[in-house]
């Protein structure tokens, strides 16, 4: 079953507006709500580590093509053990290339990957995104890693269902019951994951392609909850924003209000079932949560690796 997004493009205008974090930290900052994990909200997820269990919430580097990976990664070995290699130093190497962006890999989006209106988060003009990178809001902005306290919301064990249907939309609703049921509330500076069930569903059916099937994800009308709680990180085992698009001029509004007006940096394709199955198994939804983009200097984008620690 698909829905489709409620709010009028006039309407996602207005809350661009509303919810923009412009300014909030100065006029030249590039880290937006990265600003909200601060020293001590790192000291006090690190108190969360109880018994030493981590969990990675990264899908495979996929190098294979599929519905949802044209664009796969490049894998090649330079040198094998199969490889005939005469004298001196044995061993193997390899070489690999990444377009982060898309439905398969999962990558953190820096603050320059959207645009509204020709500009991006903080009132900074498109122009400083050139052919030889970003010269504002680049990856660079989570160069010390992002470790914070991280909170998961299972909206499909909200509903009592395996997986979210292609195009379904979450509703606040839905968050706060998820909060209820599972005893945890979202607030400021947490590194916020949704769960839809995305892994569950392309295990049973396969791959398919988001932009003609579609992905579950969160309505707009989240976008203001998501800043009433002063979220510093929105994850997703999609990409944040349902599919198929439904609104002209607001085809992704959870990418075009989150990272351009609140500054918000989104992780999408995430794997979240094994992390669900290990905050179910404890009966708790918070844990530290770790993630190191790689240094890119004028990126747009960062495959991780992200870590759950229990």
């Amino acid at each position: 079953m698909a829905d489709r997004e409620t709010m009028s493009a006039e309407e996602l205008e207005a809350k661009f507006e509303e919810l923009s974090n412009w300014g909030r930290w100065g006029p030249d900052d590039e880290l937006g709500a990265l600003n909200l994990i601060t020293p001590e909200r790192r000291a006090a997820a690190a108190a969360l580590v109880a018994d030493g269990v981590a969990v990675s919430c990264s899908l495979s580097l996929p190098t294979r093509p599929a519905p949802d990976n044209p664009t796969p990664v490049r894998h090649a070995m330079l040198a094998a053990g199969d490889l005939a290699v005469a004298g001196g130093l044995q061993g193997s190497t390899d070489y690999f290339s990444i377009a982060p962006h898309g439905t398969a890999t999962t990558h953190l989006d820096a603050l320059c990957h959207i645009f509204v209106h020709g500009k991006m988060y903080n009132g900074f003009d498109k122009s400083e995104v050139r052919s030889t990178g970003a010269r504002r809001n680049s990856i660079m902005a989570g160069q010390d890693g992002i470790v914070g306290r991280g909170v998961l919301l299972d909206i499909p064990a909200q509903r009592g269902v395996a997986w979210l249907e292609p195009g379904e939309h979450i509703r606040v609703d839905e968050l706060e019951a998820a909060e209820q049921r599972q005893g945890v509330r979202v607030s400021e500076g947490d590194i916020l994951l949704v769960a839809t069930g995305r892994d569950a569903r392309r295990a049973e059916h396969g791959p398919w392609s988001p932009n003609d099937v579609g992905l579950a994800g969160l309505a707009a009308e989240c976008l203001a909850w998501i800043r009433e709680r002063d979220v510093a990180v929105l994850g997703c085992d999609g990409i944040s924003d349902p599919l198929p698009a439904s609104v002209d001029g607001f085809p992704n509004p959870v990418h075009q209000i989150a990272i351009a007006a609140m500054g918000v940096h989104l992780i999408d394709n995430m794997q979240l079932g094994r992390l669900a199955a290990a905050c179910a198994e404890r009966s708790r939804w918070e844990f530290l949560f770790t993630l190191a983009p790689l240094r890119l200097e004028r990126g747009t984008a960062s495959p991780v690796n992200p870590i759950a620690l229990f």
